[in-house]
């Protein structure tokens, strides 16, 4: 890690056990240091008053005040601290989780359970790979300062398009691809809720999530929605004005036979260590409708996965869209996909359905 100073983070559970393997596996890692442990929500808000941490790993259900309530009256108190909540495999614990994110918390892992197959050592990975690249993606002021610029300098590009759409006015579009982690699920819940009635062309999401979350989400964002969200499944023909979001763990592809779209789920390998991989579906976009029928959107979230394929589709004419770093929970996807030189336009989430509508009906 480029800091000289370790991440401090409090653990809050009501489970002893919970804590002590949250604890171990964090503070085994140089860069990490566990500064303190609570097992109430109450205990939350008087140690990050007091600590101050980095972050807060925080449980749903505890007794005398619980997680999302504590998360509540941090947003109240105005401590402004990154939350990663701990999520139950069960209907009931995605539902609180997809809430506590909307309250503000960044992201969730799965919480050590006998419900959850994963084991504790992946689960840790997973911990450690969020807290990590989120305090990267924080700390990277210089490279936020050059984005900015582009992002002036993208406007400007804007304009000048704004005259000149030959390519874009002779291909009607097909489909739209969304790809985004960190803070997605929030932002997606936006972006849904500004499609109108009769959107009549399938959009595929990639949201990096765990096995199991996945139904449950599609099922929250469908509330929020005019189009008809679904969790993707294995051979189903695509159609029209449904959104299909990847399940957790496996790859979305999409193939053509009979005239139609069809929808390939596999458990092949992870790309830019994800699975669903951005990546994976962008290609498989590209490859299926050809770019210039595609309206490609890549929003906040750590790392890179996504970045090199919309550019691959901005470079075959296919419109592409970033969320801006200002309404972002983690500029990083979305800041490499702006630097590689891959998008047409950089948008703040709420604007982006109206960019992608508005593309849609130039295009005819």
């Amino acid at each position: 890690m480029p800091t000289t100073s370790k991440i401090k983070v409090i653990i809050i559970d009501d489970s002893l056990l919970v804590r002590n393997i949250i604890a171990d596996i964090l503070s085994a890692q140089n860069d990490i240091e566990v500064v303190a442990t609570g097992k109430t929500g109450m205990d939350c808000l008087e140690l990050a008053k007091k600590l101050s941490p980095d972050y807060i790993v925080l449980d749903i259900e505890m007794p005398i005040m619980d997680g999302l309530t504590a998360l509540a009256e941090l947003k109240k108190a105005r401590i402004n601290i990154p939350v990663i909540m701990l999520s139950v495999l069960t209907q009931h614990g995605a539902d609180a989780t997809f809430k506590a994110l909307e309250l503000g918390a960044i992201d969730f892992i799965p919480k050590p359970s006998s419900q959850v197959q994963m084991d504790t050592k992946e689960i840790g990975k997973i911990l450690i790979s969020k807290i990590r690249g989120t305090w990267e993606s924080k700390n990277q002021k210089s490279i936020k300062s050059e984005v900015r610029n582009l992002d002036k300098s993208s406007s400007r590009l804007q304009t000048d398009n704004e005259k000149n759409k030959g390519f874009q006015k002779s291909a009607p579009l097909e489909a739209i691809c969304i790809g985004t982690s960190t803070g997605g699920p929030k932002a997606l819940q936006t972006v849904f809720q500004g499609f109108p009635d009769g959107f009549k062309l399938p959009v595929f999401v990639v949201q990096h999530m765990p096995a199991g979350f996945t139904k449950a989400f599609a099922e929250r964002m469908n509330t929020f929605s005019k189009l008809n969200v679904k969790e993707a499944e294995n051979g189903e023909e695509v159609k029209s004005g449904y959104a299909y979001i990847a399940p957790g763990d496996l790859q979305m592809r999409l193939t053509s036979k009979s005239g139609g779209k069809f929808i390939e789920l596999q458990k092949s390998d992870s790309v830019n260590g994800h699975r669903p991989s951005i990546e994976v579906l962008f290609d498989s976009a590209r490859s299926q409708y050809s770019a210039t029928k595609l309206v490609a959107v890549i929003m906040t979230g750590m790392g890179k996965d996504g970045s090199e394929a919309i550019k691959r589709i901005r470079d075959e004419n296919g419109f592409t869209i970033a969320q801006d770093e200002a309404s972002s929970v983690i500029f990083g996807m979305n800041r490499v996909a702006i630097e590689l030189g891959g998008i047409e336009r950089i948008a703040p989430v709420e604007n982006i359905t109206k960019i992608v509508i508005d593309i849609v009906k130039e295009r005819g």
